[in-house]
């Protein structure tokens, strides 16, 4: 209840074309490798750093943190990872996570609206409470993630419950954030479109004492951003965000070290719950309008406290260990449009109601990670635990059905709580324990092994969940630079209760869903190490599926869908990727992937052999960089979604499209610093086309679009 008052208190893509981009440029051989140069690391800097990976540059990076909990070699793990740079998304003027997964054509965008952005990995929806990590710890992801605090985002392909627990079959977004530096740093930003929003940034960085022992990251940001769709009173959804973000090093002695962390968002945006499609798939009423009456909002505070310590056994030994503690507040005062495929006739109707939102998120590991030698074997050991702890409170209050005639705009009912008796509460704890072995048995054959342990606790619901989730990976290398792996590996997603009051099963208790996947692939660093090209193949199969469909006949002022579970999920396909130089002076990263997903249900049900939403056959991206002259450089981008569904029962469809895009920087010196201007235009042809979502709620895509940007490095 003390949680709940808190939040009271607070009032808180034909594909062809792209394929073929693709493909010319996985075989081309004009290729310059670039030498890295030895960094010498100064003796006090406790955090010991192995360079595992080769040779790099600014669109390739040799490590994910997140796919073997640790810095391993992209070459040495069995599994399909992507790590997408903050160099790129720079160049991209990303200003949030859907911008920057463009950049993997295994990621599939869903619906935005509630300001909270929704993606599938390979078709599998990713839950906000468990398909999303920082620094390897998991998030609840129930808003728009701050990108500007990020180093790079990892996506983790295929289950990795072995190593994190709940998570879904289609794979991990791991964020990995800005780490503080030695040397000092500034870097001041501002960007603009032609809506008149704007965004400032600050990125700095440092020592704060002569023996840099005490280093700091810090990083600001104010945005206002408005909307191109407008409301029907004629105003435009609006958004106003802030960050701030601090990380302090500390190197308590020559094996010991200490971060901590905090960021705090507040983040309030008017509400667009999306577009609506009708049974032939175009949208009503046009690409303009919303639904959602002007004086509907979300307001989302949220604050992580962490802390993470290294300590060095020895040269061989380390542990680590680390917490975070995440509070979540959100008001969501909302219309609640409901569906109508002709609203123009007789109006449509809104549900208004105001909610109060309160989710507690705290997370912990301890790992113990080494290198040991026996028999001739090389193991690169890990074995530790993590947990969660988790809470959620709501308060809520309904106002009365009204009926709207587009245009004609109704009053804010002016909701507001008089009791307690809407208050729902939920929370469970998550522990996992885990054992991993990276076994080196020639210069050709490396050998993964795995296993952990999860228990889910509910305390008073009877719904206690249990796993065990193996990994098996072997890789073979016939080059030093080139592997080929297969993995096996499985997945555990905790489902909890249904809470919806529309809904025929609300409060059901869902039992977990089951995951096992099967994957080949390769791995090959090409001229010098300078480009990295990787394909793969999988195969995965999901067990006691939940699907929440829609009424036939749905009872008026009562309930709307029913959520079942039964049968199986299948999706199966091939990815093939490629990042890194391709000449001296063009850089590129881009990818594509081919999905056969579809449900495996009872003979007769209705869903047997249907396709999820959001999950198209053939999806492709690629970004080049183009470097004119040492100030100037071009890039080129270009993003192909094929045809999706926008229901269950695959009788909406959403049509394929490919969206392309422009962009120039200039650099120079003013006054000693390094001073940079960019012109984007996203869309650059001005294409018509529907992003993710179902027929209720899809992201309508905007057209043309110019951004511009100034930066100065200090």
């Amino acid at each position: 209840m003390s949680s709940i008052k808190r939040v009271l208190k607070n009032r808180i893509f034909n594909y062809s074309s792209i394929s073929i981009a693709i493909f010319s440029a996985l075989s081309a051989t004009s290729v310059v490798a670039e030498e890295l140069e030895s960094i010498e690391i100064p003796t006090a800097n406790i955090e010991r750093i192995t360079v595992t990976g080769r040779s790099f540059n600014d669109y390739k990076a040799g490590t994910a943190s997140g796919a073997m909990r640790g810095d391993i070699d992209l070459m040495d793990t069995p599994q399909s990872v992507n790590v997408i740079p903050d160099f790129v998304t720079d160049e991209q003027l990303a200003t949030n996570l859907s911008e920057v997964l463009v950049n993997d054509s295994s990621v599939t965008g869903g619906s935005e609206k509630w300001n909270r952005q929704v993606f599938s990995i390979r078709g599998f929806e990713l839950s906000s409470g468990s398909g999303y990590l920082i620094n390897g710890q998991q998030q609840w992801s129930h808003y728009v993630q701050p990108i500007e605090t990020l180093q790079q985002v990892e996506v983790l392909k295929g289950p990795s419950s072995m190593l994190y627990g709940q998570s879904g079959p289609g794979g991990l977004i791991n964020m990995v954030t800005k780490k503080p530096t030695y040397e000092t740093m500034l870097d001041i930003g501002f960007d603009t479109d032609e809506h008149g929003s704007t965004r400032f940034q600050l990125d700095a960085g440092g020592s704060l004492n002569e023996a840099e022992t005490i280093r700091y990251r810090t990083v600001l940001v104010k945005q206002d951003t408005n909307y191109w769709r407008e409301y029907q009173d004629g105003t435009n959804q609006e958004r106003d965000r802030w960050l701030g973000y601090l990380n302090l090093e500390f190197d308590i002695t020559d094996d010991l070290l200490l971060s901590l962390k905090y960021d705090h968002t507040q983040d309030k945006t008017g509400i667009d719950t999306g577009g609506w499609l009708n049974s032939s798939g175009d949208l009503i009423g046009g690409r303009d309008i919303i639904w959602d009456q002007p004086w509907a909002f979300t307001d989302n505070t949220i604050t992580n406290m962490g802390a993470d310590i290294v300590y060095h056994i020895s040269d061989d030994w380390k542990v680590k260990a680390g917490y975070n503690d995440q509070q979540f507040n959100r008001q969501r005062l909302d219309s609640s449009p409901q569906y109508s495929e002709d609203p123009f006739s007789n109006g449509y109707t809104v549900k208004p109601f105001d909610r109060y939102d309160d989710w507690q998120h705290k997370t912990s590991y301890m790992d113990f990670v080494g290198e040991f030698s026996t028999g001739g074997l090389d193991h690169q050991f890990l074995i530790g635990a993590n947990m969660l702890d988790y809470y959620y409170g709501q308060l809520r209050v309904k106002g009365a059905p009204e009926t709207v005639i587009p245009g004609q705009p109704i009053a804010n009912p002016g909701l507001d709580y008089n009791d307690d008796d809407s208050k729902y509460e939920s929370d469970y704890k998550h522990y996992g324990f885990y054992i991993q072995d990276l076994i080196t048995i020639n210069d050709s054959w490396q050998v993964l092994a795995g296993v952990r342990y999860d228990e889910q606790k509910k305390d008073g619901e009877g719904n206690n969940s249990y796993a065990v989730s193996p990994k098996f990976g072997v890789i073979y290398s016939p080059a030093d630079n080139g592997s080929i792996y297969v993995n096996y590996s499985k997945s555990f997603t905790p489902q909890g209760i249904v809470n919806d009051s529309e809904d025929v099963n609300d409060k059901m208790n869902l039992e977990p869903e089951y995951g096992e996947q099967y994957e080949i692939g390769t791995k090959w660093e090409l001229f010098n190490d300078s480009l990295l090209l990787t394909a793969a193949v999988f195969d995965i199969t999901v067990s006691n599926v939940t699907v929440t469909e829609d009424l036939t006949n749905p009872i008026s002022g009562g309930h709307q869908t029913i959520t079942t579970q039964s049968g199986e999920q299948r999706h199966k396909g091939f990815e093939m990727g490629a990042q890194g130089q391709v000449s001296d002076n063009w850089f590129l990263t881009g990818s594509m992937m081919y999905l056969n997903a579809e449900y495996q249900r009872p003979e007769g049900d209705k869903l047997n052999g249907k396709t999820p939403i959001d999950a198209p056959e053939w999806s492709a991206n690629v970004w080049t960089r183009y470097e004119m002259t040492d100030d100037l450089a071009l890039n080129f981008g270009a993003v192909y979604v094929g045809e999706r569904f926008a229901n269950t029962e695959n009788t909406i469809s959403k049509d394929g499209y490919v969206r392309f895009d422009m962009g120039a920087a200039y650099s120079m010196d003013v006054m000693g610093s390094d001073v940079s201007v960019r012109l984007n235009v996203k869309n650059l042809f001005d294409t018509d086309y529907i992003a993710g979502g179902n027929y209720k709620d899809v992201t309508v895509g905007e057209g043309r679009h110019f951004g511009l940007a100034l930066e100065a490095k200090f």
